[in-house]
């Protein structure tokens, strides 16, 4: 057995969370290093991995609009939302792991794709790293300025800083969209045009199969 096995495997790992931050100022070189999809590699990576996802879901969750409305139950208290986005921020975060990369997975093999299942979540994973920054860089200022009234409907943060502050964080979405794009054309080695039509053919499958589930809702 090679003593120098651990050593090496430790230094993978750190290098990978390493990357974890800089694929938001050099992504060429981190999702290229994502071309090695190697078991020895991507059990480097599981754990940055696994943190992108679970943070990346609790900023997913805190960008829809049922977040403005948790504490428009009097049963619901400060305590009990905290609790709320992290329990469905680790679920919202893994089924978009999951069925998010799978659905990415065959979008890019419909494009003409060679990437496995594991790579595409795990550029999905590292593509989502922008929407992380939100909890570091928007979320610290909404609270100090509105505290709970984020979490309720007529709060404070209905007017101009308000939507200055949700627009900013949909600009960190849509960077993390654009990485994605990006990422993918780097690590099937496509133009980026290319790339767009492939996470195209994501969206417009996800649209059809949640057809069906829409008709129903919308004609009650």
């Amino acid at each position: 057995m090679d003593a120098n096995a651990p050593a090496a495997g430790s230094r993978h790992e750190r290098e990978w969370w390493l990357r974890a931050l800089a694929v938001l100022q050099a992504p060429r070189a981190v999702f290229a290093a994502l071309g090695d999809d190697s078991d020895d590699a991507a059990g480097a990576r599981q754990e940055p991995v696994l943190a992108l996802v679970f943070l990346a879901g609790i900023a997913g969750v805190l960008l829809t609009g049922a977040r403005g409305r948790f504490l428009d139950d009097p049963a619901i208290d400060s305590v009990l939302v905290a609790v709320l986005i992290f329990l469905t921020g680790g679920i919202y975060g893994a089924a978009s792991y999951w069925l998010g990369g799978g659905a990415l997975h065959l979008g890019v093999r419909a494009a003409g794709g060679r990437g496995s299942y594991r790579r595409a979540r795990h550029v999905l994973a590292f593509a989502a790293a922008p929407l992380v920054l939100t909890l570091v860089l928007v979320w610290p200022v909404r609270l100090a300025l509105y505290g709970t009234d984020s979490f309720r409907s007529g709060g404070a943060d209905e007017g101009a800083g308000g939507w200055i502050l949700d627009g900013a964080a949909a600009a960190f979405a849509l960077w993390s969209f654009a990485l994605l794009v990006y990422g993918i054309s780097v690590v099937e080695r496509w133009t980026v045009v290319r790339a767009a039509v492939a996470l195209a053919l994501v969206l417009l499958g996800l649209l059809v199969l949640s057809f069906p589930l829409v008709i129903p809702l919308s004609s009650r």
